[in-house]
Parts: structure tokens; C-alpha cells; sequence
């Protein structure tokens, strides 16, 4: 188990500054009464958006062209719970693995709680089990092994999970992980050998190196962020509650879009080259979307 310090590095990361995103974007419109509230995102191949929507045990998936259908659903227990939200399930961070396989962390305050694959074709299997007791949020799949970490946003926690054996261990714990009264460890992603994660209540953005080097906070006053993505040397974050997204570089942070684009409470960012997608929840307000620009 990896044990975290309080060292504190630079407060901006990295290199080149990010171009801001260009004024046309497109928004495409999800179903609030049928809850479509995406919590997260990854892509697939052919530019498609695959979504977790947060309480309804579905997943979403938008086609380059806006059409909006459900590809999988993860059975809601009756007697779910989940910590700090209570509801009765909660899909949390959402990646695909290169053969195709979507993995999904699920929370339900039960004993069927885990991380979950979505293979096509098939129903959703649960591939590990995680405690209860968890807010089980952003998942981020290790290329060099196979191997997914999922934070615990409740737990002071990153577990570092084989879908292959179902093996959970404790990775990094510690003060950089915590909550300060609510959220702690939220989005989670692998880059540049180490495992980034986003804190939503300190408003930081921490780096574990993967070789076992203590971890360090490389990014503060980002507020309540959420997810986060990788545009070459500069990260692209969620600013939940905020309705921003914003760039963290070397310069600094600023922001890219806010609520006069359409945000409503960006959960969450994904990539492709200079396509940016940014998936809006409106859990405190408005209408949730999935935004796409480009980064000029």
C-alpha cells in the first residue's frame, strides 16, 4: 500500500498552454426524465461517447451523429444505499479496454457492489467485488498490465483492481485522498507513469508515481473538480458545481467554457485528438448534455 505525505509541488502542471475551445460547439441533449445523467465518459473507435448515467443502472451511448440509445443496464437493488448520496446505486467512472470490454464501477451500498465488464451482447458481469461501505468513483485502465484503479471518493482511497482474477488491493491511501466533508478522490487517470487524481472537496490535483515514489498535489484553488483529461502536456478538468471546464498548465488555470456554452455540472472530459467532450449532469440545475468542441 502506497502511504501518501502532504508535500505539496508547484501549483500549475506541466508544459504548452492549451488553446481555448472554439465558440461553436454542439449539444446534445439528454432525457432528465428518464434520468440521463451522465456521471462519466470514454469513447469508442468510430467517436461514439459511452456514458454512465449516475441512479438509473444504465449506460448510455451517443453516436457521433446524436443519436442517444442505452447499450447495458446494471440490475438496481431494492435495498441499495449508497454512502453520501443515498440512492440506491451509483455508476461511477467508465472505461473501455482495447479489445472493446467496458468496465463500470458500481456502488449500491449492498453486497453488490464492484467493479462490473459490459461486453457486447452479453449482460454486465461483476468482475470484483469492493466494499460497501465505498463511493466508488473514477476508474483508469493501466495499458502496461491490464490492471484498472478505481478511486474511493469516501474511502481515502485508490484500489488498484485485476479484472482477470478479481484481485482488489488497497494501492494509495492517505490526507492527499480525503475528504474534507463530502468527496474526496474523484476522476482517475494513467499518464506519464504515474496515476492522477482529481480531489473534488481540496480542489487539487494529485500524482502517484507508479514506481512507488511518495505522491505530491501538482495543481490547487482548482475548486470542486471532477474529472479530468490529457490535451498533450495540459490537463483539461471538470469544474463541477462551477459549471466550468478549465486548463492546467505550466501558465497557470483558466477557463475554457462555462455555463454561457451549455455546461451544467461537467462531471466529466474526454479526448480525441483536439475533440473535447464534456458530459453535463445537471445535478444542481439545467439540462444534462453531452457537449463536443474542439480545442483550436
Amino acid at each position: 500500500m502506497k502511504q501518501i505525505g502532504l508535500a505539496l509541488a508547484a501549483a500549475a502542471v506541466l508544459a504548452l498552454p492549451a488553446a481555448p475551445a472554439e465558440a461553436t460547439s454542439r449539444i446534445i441533449p439528454l432525457d432528465l426524465a428518464a434520468g440521463q445523467q451522465p456521471e462519466n465518459i470514454t469513447l469508442e473507435p468510430d467517436g461514439s461517447a459511452d456514458l454512465t448515467f449516475a441512479y438509473t443502472g444504465e449506460i448510455g451511448r451517443v453516436t457521433p451523429g446524436g443519436q442517444v440509445s442505452v447499450i447495458a443496464r446494471i440490475p438496481v437493488p431494492a435495498d441499495g444505499d449508497v454512502p453520501v448520496v443515498h440512492r440506491k446505486l451509483f455508476l461511477g467512472g467508465i472505461v473501455r479496454a482495447p479489445g472493446g470490454d467496458l468496465y463500470v464501477a458500481v456502488s449500491t451500498g449492498t453486497a453488490a457492489t464492484g467493479l462490473y465488464r459490459v461486453r457486447a451482447g452479453t449482460a454486465p458481469v461483476r468482475v470484483a467485488a469492493l466494499p460497501p461501505s465505498g463511493f466508488h468513483n473514477g476508474v483508469a485502465l493501466d495499458p502496461a498490465g491490464g490492471d484498472l484503479f478505481v478511486a474511493d471518493s469516501f474511502g481515502s482511497v485508490v484500489r488498484r483492481v485485476s479484472p482477470r482474477t478479481g484481485q482488489v488491493t488497497d494501492w494509495a491511501t492517505g490526507d492527499l485522498l480525503a475528504p474534507v466533508s463530502g468527496f474526496g478522490a474523484n476522476g482517475v487517470k494513467v499518464h506519464d507513469g504515474a496515476v492522477w487524481v482529481s480531489n473534488l472537496d481540496r480542489g487539487t490535483l494529485v500524482r502517484l508515481p507508479l514506481t512507488g515514489a511518495p505522491g505530491r498535489v501538482v495543481a490547487t484553488g482548482l475548486g470542486p473538480v471532477d474529472d479530468f483529461a490529457f490535451h498533450g502536456s495540459t490537463v483539461v478538468v471538470a469544474v463541477n458545481q462551477e459549471n466550468r471546464v478549465v486548463t492546467v498548465d505550466r501558465d497557470g488555470t483558466r477557463t475554457i467554457l462555462s455555463i454561457s456554452d451549455g455546461l451544467a455540472n461537467p462531471t466529466s472530459v474526454a479526448l480525441r485528438g483536439d475533440t473535447l467532450y464534456v458530459a453535463d449532469s445537471a445535478y444542481f440545475g439545467g439540462s444534462p448534455n453531452l457537449l463536443r468542441t474542439c480545442l483550436r
